[in-house]
């Protein structure tokens, strides 16, 4: 039996009822497996945070410090859009499923491939041409 939180959908918080309006509440499994693929996505995003600041904390020997600071400004970046991205993903998933739409296309994960293939190549050309 659901109750009323005074937000006119049976409990959900204000916020839920805002960002999630209309359809109906999906099976939790699904919810839970969406929010699940969110924290992946996180974990990635803070793959590269780290990974940026390990380049400018202890590359200083192997670049020029101006290309090591844009490269780690670069490999930051591109966590910081996957960390954005997640979060809306997260939120357009559970829209569709609430929905009963289908799922959209994950746009990070080419923004992802892209973005991981084209600091590493970065990194090997510099270390090959330094």
């Amino acid at each position: 039996m659901a109750v009323e939180d005074g937000t006119g959908e049976s409990g959900r918080g204000w916020l839920a009822a805002r960002l999630l309006p209309g359809g109906t509440e999906p099976d939790a499994r699904f919810t839970l497996a969406n929010e699940r693929t969110f924290l992946a996505w996180i974990r990635t995003s803070l793959a590269f945070l780290a990974g940026g600041i390990a380049l400018e904390a202890f590359a200083s020997e192997l670049f020029a410090a101006p290309l090591r600071q844009g490269l780690a400004i670069f490999i930051i970046s591109i966590g910081m859009l996957v960390s954005l991205g997640a979060a809306f993903r997260w939120l357009a998933v559970e829209a569709s499923m609430r929905h009963g739409r289908p799922l959209p296309l994950p746009l990070i994960v080419p923004l992802l491939g892209l973005g991981g293939a084209l600091a590493a190549g970065t990194v090997i050309v510099l270390l090959a041409l330094g």
